[in-house]
């Protein structure tokens, strides 16, 4: 008698520093479990890892699972001052 496979994993990516090497591995154990059947989906990721797969476009191919966490840690980033194309610059 064999045991059956999980159809889905949830993997907990919350210590994967935030940088190419961990978006690396994340897509090729995505595109694994894809070719044996199996939905992954990733909880825990830090903000910076969420807003790095997300600027790459990979949250929703790699089964990012949206947290409130990851949501209320974004820090507003942009201009100080909004201005006008046509202003002079200070």
């Amino acid at each position: 008698m064999t045991a059956q496979r999980p159809r889905e994993i949830n993997c907990d990516v919350g210590a994967l520093a935030p940088d190419a090497l961990s978006i690396d591995a994340l897509a090729r154990l995505q595109l694994t479990a894809k070719r044996n059947g199996v939905h992954l989906q990733l909880t825990g990721a830090s903000p910076e890892l969420a807003a790095l797969l997300a600027f790459a476009g990979l949250a929703g191919v790699l089964g990012l699972e949206a947290s409130r966490k990851a949501k209320q840690g974004k820090k507003r980033l942009g201009l100080e001052e909004e201005r006008h194309l046509d202003d002079a610059a200070p």
